[in-house]
């Protein structure tokens, strides 16, 4: 073997290995947050996430007879927090628990962002954010974004509500108040619950999610 033989012989050991990790990397991050689909059982359901009122509870305990309404959400975001040209959706959230309490359909927050724990999203200010807001519905910490990553969870809000055997029926936004060009409002989650508590098919079970980035580390 000549020398530019084995010049090439070694860049090729010492490039294909960390070539290999990289795209491993890529590949298990993606895996990590790939859409749940529709009819797939809710990921982790059974997993104990810390509420705020410090007890643990699991999506499997907190379902109910028609099912369950999983909400990321957070304390800052503009999007679930409002702005100066939108509510936001948090203003719907007690309703939307009301509503599914009449369906017999539970409810869920959960605070993924853990790049923010240390302050905005930490375990206390979403103790102080949900008292303020009056929230009535258990409000869960996601430690190391864990759950967000199960169910490839995009952004703040980003709905999923599944039927009375736990499985994925409609996935997506509230409604499509988000939207300035709409002709009217369609609201996306309140339709799907009704549907669902009758054991019905949802027609339009997927929309895009609209909001802030979850704040992974």
């Amino acid at each position: 073997m000549n020398k530019i033989q084995l010049k090439y012989t070694f860049l090729f050991l010492i490039l294909v290995p960390t070539f290999l990790f990289v795209c491993s990397s890529f590949s298990n991050s993606n895996k990590e947050n790939k859409a749940l689909k529709m009819g797939k059982y809710a990921p982790m359901s059974d997993a104990k996430l810390q509420d705020i009122d410090n007890t643990t509870k699991s999506l499997n305990e907190l379902k109910m007879e028609n099912g369950l309404l999983v909400v990321f959400s957070c304390n800052t975001c503009p999007f679930v927090v409002g702005n100066d040209h939108f509510a936001g959706w948090e203003v719907q959230y007690n309703d939307l628990n009301t509503f599914g309490l009449e369906k017999k359909v539970g409810m869920v927050l959960i605070n993924s962002n853990e790049a923010k724990r240390a302050n905005e999203d930490s375990h206390d200010a979403m103790k102080l954010h949900a008292t303020e807001k009056g929230y009535t519905m258990s409000y869960l910490l996601d430690i190391d974004s864990k759950m967000a990553d199960a169910f490839g969870a995009k952004t703040t809000p980003h709905v999923y509500l599944f039927d009375k055997n736990m499985k994925l029926v409609y996935a997506g936004s509230i409604d499509n108040t988000w939207d300035t060009k709409r002709t009217g409002d369609v609201t996306y989650l309140k339709n799907a619950i009704e549907t669902t508590s009758k054991g019905e098919k949802i027609k339009e079970n997927e929309t895009t999610p609209r909001g802030c980035s979850i704040k992974r580390k």
